[in-house]
């Protein structure tokens, strides 16, 4: 294995294919998101809908995804379903031209964010598992710092690239780039080569169901792990929220209402969004490039708790921040600022805790539990936001959006001093 990441091909094809990939998802996911409010009248619960079926039928498919990345080629799963993905957006997109029906629209978004969660199911505990094989150990921080600085890049560029496309180009037209960046992606990938065993064992539904105890099982074994991922369930309940529902509806309500915000001459109100994007990326590159030329510590827990105990400040501050300056006051531009401040300053904190996180599971877990064990905690981390999302529409619809951000702000805070007060989590 090559000491020198950037001369490791087969990194370099996964890190490829990883830049165009998640730039096409984040047009997609931008566009859907704004797109479904725009032909439904500003409506927060059907966006709430889409978000936690599209999200229900990722965390049940992912922990099947996982059994099945552990006993394939991880390179195969990968192009294939990249493959598969852009076949459906380009499908979607012709049936969308074809008709001007904007229920059409609607059933369709739906059928493609559910169908498009099924292959990305398959994809990410493929992806999330396939670094190990491809990376020494003494390496595995330094790879996900650059897997976290490419995901910086691409929220610099590539959301500054769909705020545009959306204001200059039709929905259609933009879905048909976010095909393309999945072929592409696919074709990069299909020349990744690493040492791949089979098992000798035929695949059945037993054996699937199997594999799936065993991953949970592994997991029970690992207690410290286990802690983590409780207190990270009930954080994340209370983190979407705020990015999936929130944004979006108040740049389609409160800034899209408003006449006077800022820039408003240069940009429509949807840039917003990507600014905010851009602010967290900012944030997470910095601290992504200082983490990859950092030695790895032996724990991460101290990491993890002061991150999540300076985002949860940064929550309560958008809350009140809300509250005084749009809910109560008239001073739309300085929540725009703040929440751009907020996002620079989570844009640090996120990486703080997501490469300490990544970089220990890769070194505790075996390779060949690796894949459905990612799957498990991916589903279990992420098995409430599903419905966080449903919940946080209904609440914006009936209440508005200050007892949202209240609610998320005290859970938020709630769920991290149980993370800072757990004795197992202590030992990661």
């Amino acid at each position: 294995m090559q000491k020198n990441l950037f001369r490791n091909k087969n990194f370099m094809l996964v890190y490829f294919g990883a830049l165009v990939s998640n730039v096409g998802a984040m047009f997609y996911s931008f566009a859907v998101s704004y797109y479904i409010l725009e032909i439904t009248d500003n409506n927060g619960f059907l966006q709430g809908l889409y978000l936690a079926l599209t999200g229900v039928i990722y965390v049940v498919v992912s922990l099947f995804g996982g059994v099945l990345s552990d006993r394939m080629n991880k390179a195969k799963i990968m192009y294939a379903c990249d493959f598969i993905k852009g076949a459906l957006i380009l499908i979607s997109t012709l049936i969308m031209a074809l008709s001007s029906d904007l229920q059409v629209h609607v059933v369709v978004l739906f059928a493609l964010g559910i169908l498009g969660n099924v292959v990305s199911a398959f994809f990410s505990p493929a992806s999330a598992s396939i670094l190990p094989f491809i990376v020494e150990e003494e390496q595995f921080q330094k790879a996900n710092s650059l897997f976290s600085i490419l995901s910086s890049f691409q929220s610099i560029v590539g959301v500054i690239l769909a705020g545009l496309l959306y204001s200059l180009l039709n929905v259609q037209t933009l879905f048909c780039i976010v095909g393309a960046c999945y072929f592409c992606s696919a074709v990069s990938e299909l020349f990744i080569r690493y040492t791949y065993v089979g098992k000798e064992e035929k695949l059945s539904v037993r054996k699937v169901f199997s594999d799936l105890k065993d991953g949970f099982v592994y997991l029970g074994r690992e207690k410290a792990i286990l802690s983590l991922l409780t207190v990270i369930i009930f954080i994340n309940f209370f983190f979407a929220p705020v990015f999936n529902n929130f944004i979006p509806y108040f740049i389609a309500t409160d800034v899209k209402g408003s006449s006077g915000y800022l820039f408003d001459n240069l940009f429509e109100p949807e840039f917003w969004n990507s600014v905010f994007t851009v602010f967290l990326g900012i944030g997470s590159l910095i601290a992504g490039l200082v983490f990859s030329t950092r030695n790895p510590k032996e724990k991460c827990s101290a990491f993890v708790k002061r991150a999540l105990a300076g985002m949860s400040l940064l929550f309560l501050s958008v809350a009140f921040a809300y509250l005084f300056f749009v809910h109560l006051g008239d001073s739309l531009n300085a929540f725009l600022i703040t929440v751009a401040v907020v996002c620079f300053l989570c844009g640090i904190l996120i990486v703080l805790i997501n490469v300490p996180i990544s970089t220990t599971i890769q070194k505790v877990v075996a390779k060949d539990q690796l894949g459905k064990v990612n799957s498990v905690l991916s589903a279990m981390s992420q098995g409430l936001i599903p419905v966080a999302n449903l919940l946080a529409g209904a609440v914006i619809a009936s209440f508005g959006c200050t007892p949202l951000l209240f609610v998320c702000s005290v859970g938020f805070i709630g769920a991290t001093a149980v993370l800072i007060l757990n004795k197992e989590v202590k030992k990661l």
